[in-house]
């Protein structure tokens, strides 16, 4: 037998078989895509099942913070005696300095599973592209309500005062997981734009420091100059820690709310777009 019958061209070679390719994601319809994204993060929480550890941030940080501001602060801004009037002020400002700080965990998340390769699996499934980011908010959903959880228990043995229904405090509640939820979509988007889920934490350290002692959560803006004053009306956080003041002892709190669910859906519609292209991208 020659040479020649024994080498075929390249071109005649058989080629390896492409990957199937996976459905799109506009053919899937709304009751698949529910079922893909509780699938996704029933996967997500049994991941929390198995590494208890990772809820010590949420069991903790309430904890911590409402008893370090109100010891630290509370002295200096109700007077010694008058810690109670403090812990009224600061713990409905800390529900919103708690969703940003939860939301932040979402964006390293995913750093990490696409360093690990488990978005690589799941972008080669036939499943919607947004289900498992919307997966991933989800439960992050839930341990931000765990955190408010804790963080009013802490505040009624401190001396919460509320003077409003429980209605209110869920309008609140609610109010603050909605504005958190919306803050994830920001930090999935630097989740995968950057390189390392150090670099994550690094950027949404320096956007959280500013926004959070630059608002109303820990001090009456009242105290602070001119300009500080300023950044502070405009500050979303401050919003927010209004809004829930008002909710928890009464008040006007129609501007605040509405602010609130201004900025919520402006974030949501402007970053979640970008982040659902970019985890359709990433390579």
């Amino acid at each position: 037998m020659s040479t020649a019958t024994l080498t075929k061209p390249v071109s005649d070679r058989q080629q390896p078989p492409r990957p199937a390719a996976v459905a799109d994601e506009g053919r899937i319809g709304l009751r698949a895509n529910l079922r893909h994204i509780g699938a996704l993060a029933r996967r997500n929480m049994l991941q929390i099942k198995q590494d208890p550890e990772s809820l010590i941030d949420v069991l903790l940080m309430p904890i911590i913070f409402t008893l370090l501001f109100t010891f630290v602060f509370g002295g200096a801004m109700a007077g010694k005696g008058n810690l109670d009037q403090y812990v009224s002020y600061l713990v409905p400002g800390l529900m919103a300095m708690m969703g940003m700080s939860v939301s932040m965990s979402v964006g390293s998340g995913i750093n990490e599973d696409f360093q690990k390769g488990v978005m690589d699996r799941f972008r080669t499934m036939p499943i919607a592209r947004s289900s498992v980011l919307v997966a991933k908010i989800v439960v992050e959903i839930g341990r931000m309500l765990l955190a408010f959880s804790i963080l009013l228990v802490v505040g009624l043995i401190l001396g919460l005062t509320v003077t409003t229904s429980v209605l209110h405090v869920l309008a609140a509640v609610g109010l603050s997981l909605l504005f958190g939820a919306s803050l994830m979509w920001i930090f999935i988007l630097i989740g995968l734009t950057v390189k390392t889920a150090q670099a994550v934490q690094g950027i949404a350290m320096l956007v959280l420091m500013p926004l959070q002692f630059g608002s109303s959560i820990f001090a009456d803006p009242e105290t602070m100059p001119g300009w500080l004053q300023s950044f502070t009306g405009y500050n979303p956080l401050s919003n927010l820690a209004d809004a829930a003041r008002g909710l928890f002892r009464g008040g006007p709190v129609a501007h605040d709310v509405w602010m609130v669910l201004a900025w919520s859906a402006v974030i949501t519609l402007v970053t979640a777009p970008l982040a659902i292209a970019k985890f359709r991208k990433k390579s």
